[in-house]
């Protein structure tokens, strides 16, 4: 992140334009529209600022910029267009710990002036760190028609309300699902239709529907599937739930990518299991979930790929139906699925894989109890979830119970990620090439392995943004 969005309060505060001219006004007339006290500095002014000054809207200065112009100033803008007059600026604000705006010279500011959408008092920013300022409008004006107008004084006639729902309603998430409830109901409709003071009886309407008492004891559980990686890849509801919950219990397989959406006041529990890192045990992942959610939490179990495919995501159903916690489950797309996609790998083709078969690779030689004459047969898709540390083991019970040893394989490495490396070579030579990998990896077996050079596309399209990595054994 190149900059910290923030919103300022500039009532009242001391901001300094230098220059004269449309530019400088624009940016004057946005520190007005702000509550600013903005000062002026130049020899010659256009129409716009003349006006302003017979207003008695700005103070000017009819003279060349000295630093000492800046002495009590919050924050200043150069809009010349002189180099040196800018640069000048920006040296002696610097020093003075001033913030500062070069107009069009991102290198010369510490802070920067976004596209806005206006629906006061609900502000949306959107910036390109000054690297793209079109594509910022371009999003803006697509965020202009998505959002109605009547936001603004939605949020007015609810700001006006919250004193009074405090004293009716005590409880903080209460509360919350109070305005929930309100901004997607009755209460909404009646503001965009203009109908203010019906709006207004809707929220004393919607008081008296609930109270403390009317919460119920316990809250309820959202066991969600984030996918291999990909933020992208998430389904609607995941993220809607995800942007709901109040407490977000999270595997190491859920990417920063992912969990960078999660609600940003939520509370993050880690619960992963990764082997060298500590690890939750299972019974102490249970009595988290089951514990939040009996404090009337909303409770959001993120994990990696799917929570029922090798997820032990129905283990922690029980758990909550046993202690009659209501749930749902939001699925995710396996890596499976989402690793081999992006890999280029078909997991079924017509001429070389009929069937495909998901299997985890966490297991004991001496109590192994998988049929590896199943898994060995040819024309079938064999993916392996965890196998790294098994690969030796596996590549020996595939080429004793008959799967030929040049039979394709790869291993994806943090499938979908933009660091994505695909490692492809011959199922005789696994357990070397697992030495070259690391977690999370997925193992694929089978002859859809080779269509990956025609039908790769992760990385080649967009190769600036999605690095992705092929590596054959030498």
């Amino acid at each position: 992140m190149d900059y910290l969005p923030i919103f300022t309060d500039l009532k009242r505060r001391p901001c300094l334009v230098v220059g004269g001219g449309d530019v400088a006004w624009r940016k004057a007339r946005m520190l007005l529209k702000a509550g600013s006290d903005v000062r002026v500095i130049a020899p010659v002014l256009n129409q716009a600022f003349q006006q302003a000054i017979e207003q008695q809207q700005v103070s000017h200065v009819a003279d060349e910029f000295e630093p000492s112009h800046l002495d009590g100033i919050f924050l200043a803008i150069a809009a010349t267009d002189r180099k040196a007059v800018n640069a000048l600026v920006y040296q002696s604000a610097n020093q003075r710990q001033v913030l500062v705006n070069v107009v069009d010279d991102t290198q010369r500011c510490s802070f920067i002036i976004p596209s806005i959408i206006d629906r006061s008092p609900i502000l949306v920013a959107v910036s390109s760190s000054g690297k793209a300022p079109v594509l910022a409008r371009l999003i803006r004006e697509k965020l202009e028609a998505l959002l109605p107008q009547h936001l603004g004084r939605m949020a007015t006639l609810a700001g006006n309300f919250r004193a009074r729902l405090a004293k009716t309603v005590t409880s903080f998430s209460a509360r919350r699902q109070f305005w929930e409830q309100a901004f997607d109901g009755r209460f909404a409709e009646l503001v965009a239709s203009g109908q203010e003071q019906d709006a207004k009886q809707e929220l004393i309407n919607l008081t008296q529907s609930i109270s403390p008492l009317s919460i119920p004891p316990k809250g309820q559980v959202a066991l969600i599937g984030s996918g291999p990686g990909d933020a992208g890849l998430l389904t609607l509801r995941a993220l809607q739930l995800m942007q709901q919950a109040d407490v977000i219990l999270y595997d190491y397989l859920v990417s920063d990518e992912v969990m960078d959406l999660v609600r940003r006041d939520a509370k993050l529990v880690c619960v992963g299991k990764k082997a060298g890192f500590h690890s939750v045990p299972q019974e102490e992942t249970n009595q988290l979930i089951v514990k939040y959610a009996q404090q009337g939490k909303r409770v959001v179990r993120l994990k990696g790929g799917d929570p029922f495919v090798f997820g032990r995501g129905a283990e922690e159903l029980e758990v909550l139906f046993d202690a009659n916690i209501p749930f749902q489950v939001v699925p995710g797309i396996t890596a499976a699925a989402g690793a081999t996609a992006y890999a280029g790998i078909p997991l079924t083709h017509r001429d070389y894989a009929q069937t495909a078969m998901f299997v985890t690779g966490h297991l004991k030689a001496e109590s192994d109890q998988m049929d590896w004459s199943t898994l060995a047969r040819g024309k079938q898709t064999l993916v392996i979830y965890m196998g790294l540390m098994k690969s030796g083991h596996i590549q020996q019970q595939l080429l004793i119970n008959g799967r030929s040893g040049d039979t394709p394989i790869a291993i994806i490495v943090r499938g979908t990620q933009k660091n994505q490396k695909v490692i492809k070579g011959q199922l005789s030579e696994l357990e070397q090439l697992a030495k070259n990998a690391e977690s999370p990896s997925l193992i694929v077996i089978g002859e859809v392995v080779n269509l990956s050079e025609k039908l790769h596309w992760f990385g080649k399209q967009e190769q600036s943004l999605q690095q992705s990595a092929v590596v054959k054994l030498a």
